[in-house]
């Protein structure tokens, strides 16, 4: 049991000692000096004893002070009786510790027992917790290196109505929610709501990066990836009209979505009017850049990717194909355009062959839907009648009525992908997972909608990288 010393006047104080009356879970002893009554609580405690004196009578602080007493208090409005305090303290016992409540920015730069608490810094630091999307760190608990955050989830988070076990938490973990007045303590079937409040643990750099996660609303595609557009023309294994259909639908998708700028790198250049007319795009948001050494696609690709901020990159169906595992291990989306017209699309499709893997891509699937002003049409395909997709449903119904998006649910007889082969208005999202990145023959005879995305080549598609658990 400790003993301890509290110095009392003003209403900082009074409040201090509310909440020193009102615990009950240490078990603490309190003396408390004060000498105005108006800085006394109502509230009596059995573990705070009083004592009315002026603390800077040496005399008078000398008759109470005791070596129990473990630690002192110092919470006075007047600076002159906070010096006298101390100095009298220190004349009493040079080792103890002191706390200070620090108005007037004191130093005792010597005394390594004393932890000044500057209230100017301490309100304007609560106040700036209050601010919209700043980091609140835990700095009273644990380390207070900010390994323990908490975060809002604001309306239009990538998070809102995600189930927890959908969100990958390595090294780090969402421990409480506050929603409202309630503490809500987790489980797997939980789902994160708007306004919600998060408590989470884990290492500090990485719960940084969560928190920009969370606080990142839809209508920022392609971030949280990075930044750009991406695509690497290789002029020596495309035809002109390849070549013309990939750019001319990446300054498409350039002017519609809220990405910084379109990279277009060009490798192996013929001198051709095609090529002289990929070098006038290079103003603007849009930069041309021509690769005269290096030729090969992958090559350039990796060394891009460490400098340009790629957000997403875009491609054909002959690249897609030929460089599949090497974009697969960008973890970066990929954007293949189809054998129509960007125009024409309408519709965004997802076809959920596993809908813990869906949920998780939800935010970019709204995001780039919403950006490019698409319906949504969710084909729930489920011959078993398991309802194995209710969740997700009603997932995606949520999401369609915060963002102001059409959704049509589609309960097709037989596989969609039958159905789709013959669509020409669609962008179709797929998880670009290990079953997309591997094919083989034995895919032919498969009912995995990944391993059956060559069926739909023709169709515009977002491959959406996994992260695995």
């Amino acid at each position: 049991m400790k003993e301890i010393l509290i110095i009392a006047d003003g209403i900082v104080a009074k409040q201090f000692l509310e909440r020193v009356c009102n615990d009950t879970t240490s078990d603490n002893n309190y003396k408390v000096v004060y000498y105005n009554d108006k800085t006394i609580t109502d509230k009596k405690a059995i573990h705070v004893k009083y004592y009315k004196f002026d603390p800077t009578s040496f005399a008078k602080l000398r008759s109470i002070f005791s070596e129990n007493i473990t630690e002192v208090f110092i919470v006075v409005k007047k600076k002159f009786d906070a010096q006298e305090t101390y100095n009298n303290i220190r004349h009493l016992s040079k080792d103890i510790h002191i706390v200070m409540l620090d108005h007037w920015k004191l130093r005792y730069d010597e005394d390594s027992h004393i932890s000044l608490l500057n209230a100017g810094e301490i309100l304007s630091s609560r106040l700036f917790d209050f601010l919209p999307n700043v980091t609140v760190i835990a700095q009273n608990v644990g380390l207070g290196i900010g390994e323990i955050m908490e975060i809002g989830v604001p309306f239009g988070s990538p998070y809102v109505y995600r189930h927890i076990s959908a969100i990958k938490q390595k090294n780090w973990k969402i421990a409480a929610i506050y929603r409202g007045n309630n503490i809500i303590l987790p489980t797997k079937k939980d789902m994160i709501l708007p306004n919600d409040i998060l408590l989470v643990i884990g290492d500090p750099n990485i719960l940084r990066g969560v928190n920009i996660s969370i606080k990142q609303e839809l209508g920022s595609f392609p971030s949280p990836y990075g930044k750009n557009i991406y695509i690497l023309v290789d002029m020596s294994k495309s035809c002109k009209e390849e070549i013309e259909n990939m750019v001319n639908s990446a300054l498409l998708l350039h002017s519609k979505i809220n990405n910084q700028k379109l990279i277009i790198k060009v490798i192996n250049p013929t001198y051709s009017e095609c090529f002289y007319k990929i070098k006038e795009y290079d103003k603007g948001s849009t930069q041309v850049f021509i690769e005269y050494e290096k030729s090969d696609y992958a090559e350039v690709l990796k060394e891009d990717l460490k400098e340009d901020n790629i957000g997403t990159i875009i491609v054909n169906n002959k690249i897609f194909k030929k460089y599949k595992a090497e974009l697969y291990e960008t973890k970066l989306p990929v954007f293949k355009i189809g054998s129509y017209d960007f125009t024409q699309i309408k519709s965004s499709v997802v076809l959920p062959q596993n809908s813990f893997e869906i949920e998780k891509l939800t935010a970019t699937i709204f995001d780039i839907s919403s950006q490019l002003e698409l319906d949504i049409e969710l084909y729930d395909y489920d011959p078993e009648k398991s309802n194995q997709n209710e969740e997700l449903i009603q997932h995606f119904k949520n999401l369609a009525a915060m963002f102001n998006r059409h959704l049509k649910i589609i309960k097709p007889k037989n596989n969609p992908i039958m159905e789709l082969e013959n669509r020409e208005d669609v962008l179709q999202f797929v998880p670009f997972d290990k079953d997309v990145k591997s094919y083989s023959l034995l895919s032919l005879f498969s009912t995995n909608f990944q391993k059956l995305h060559y069926k739909l080549d023709d169709l515009y598609q977002v491959f959406i990288p996994v992260l695995e658990q």
